[in-house]
């Protein structure tokens, strides 16, 4: 019996523009759905995948009609600490890593955080420093007229 939560092998059954079917043990199947392919931007699938590719997938969702939903980039996901989030690259050993380029942002909590909380807090950093910006460009301005 499948549960959310598990990972397990499955093979590749088909793709679409939108995922890919993949048969499950038991015989059940699942899709993944593009986005839960890779850490990186994925605009073709086939880059990706093919039908009859051996994978690791994890079990996200069963819903009451009994669709499995499924993810393999969250099947091969290393623990938090030995990855950098930016472009979802792994640093390599001995590359300290970055200084965080978002001065003033708190440290994150040990959770990740969702792809909405991060565009939350730097739209909220972006538009504070485009306003500091604006302030400074705006004194600069009427200080350098005062003489004409």
């Amino acid at each position: 019996m499948l549960e959310i939560g598990a990972i397990v092998e499955g093979k590749v059954t088909g793709l679409t523009a939108f995922g890919a079917f993949v048969s499950l043990p038991d015989g059940k199947s699942g899709m993944v759905h593009i986005s839960e392919v890779s850490n990186t931007f994925v605009k073709d699938i086939k880059e990706f995948l093919k039908e009859g590719q051996e994978v690791k997938v994890k079990v996200v969702g069963i819903s009451d009609e009994g669709k499995i939903s499924l993810s393999i980039k969250k099947a091969s996901e290393e623990p938090r600490d030995s990855k950098i989030r930016q472009a979802g690259r792994t640093r390599p050993q001995g590359d300290r890593p970055r200084a965080n380029v978002w001065q003033g942002q708190q440290k994150q909590p040990k959770e990740a955080m969702s792809f909405e909380e991060m565009m939350a807090q730097f739209k909220a950093v972006s538009d504070e420093k485009m306003s500091d910006l604006k302030r400074s460009t705006d004194s600069r301005q009427g200080s350098g007229r005062r003489g004409r």
